[in-house]
């Protein structure tokens, strides 16, 4: 005997349609689940003998072996694998269907033109990789070259300097620096304090 006690709610995502068969208390033993490309049935048997049987024509093909169920408390839990990752509209199939590309979203305007806002974007990486640096960003860059390219005596001499004087020297050479104490030297018109 068949009953149509229970119901069953749909959502889904890019790749799966997920759909909740809503009967609480049923044991695995009872569901019986069958995926086929464009089919999928669901019969589950209750507690008074009669049998909740959901069978469905899908309106696009699904992927039997990635799609999959499981049973909690209050439902059955059915997750069907999208073959191709468009927009279902409905989830039986309906005597015509068309397939729904998505379009991307053009941004509202009120120019004449419309943009490429992709293209835009890339455009703008391209141009800060190619853009040099200037001021300090420029200073920090050639730095950093030096001490990338130097020898093991320039990285010593950039390190040892720098550090003793605080951050005010930076030598490469480490005939001067390596056998005394590098000073502090503040910029012209700054005074060193030390904090306490």
């Amino acid at each position: 005997m068949t009953s149509n006690k229970g119901r069953y709610d749909w959502y889904q995502t890019e790749s799966h349609v997920v759909i909740s068969v809503l009967l609480k208390n049923v044991k695995e033993d009872d569901v019986k689940i069958e995926f086929v490309p464009e089919k999928f049935t669901c019969s589950i048997k209750l507690h008074e003998g009669d049998y909740y049987d959901l069978q469905l024509e899908l309106p696009h093909e699904i992927v039997p072996l990635q799609s999959s169920w499981r049973l909690l408390s209050s439902k059955v839990e059915i997750k069907l694998k999208k073959a191709e990752g468009i927009r279902w509209t409905d989830l039986e199939k309906a005597k015509e269907t068309v397939k729904v590309k998505q379009i991307p979203q053009a941004y509202p305007s009120s120019a004449r033109h419309q943009k490429d806002w992709d293209k835009l974007v890339v455009d703008i990486k391209k141009d800060e990789e190619t853009d040099k640096p200037e001021g300090e960003a420029a200073l920090n860059d050639l730095f950093q070259k030096i001490y990338a390219d130097g020898s093991d005596e320039v990285k010593k001499a950039m390190n040892k300097s720098f550090m003793e004087s605080g951050g005010t020297v930076l030598s490469t050479n480490w005939q001067e620096v390596g056998s005394k104490n590098v000073e502090i030297k503040p910029p012209d018109g700054m005074e060193w304090k030390k904090w306490d």
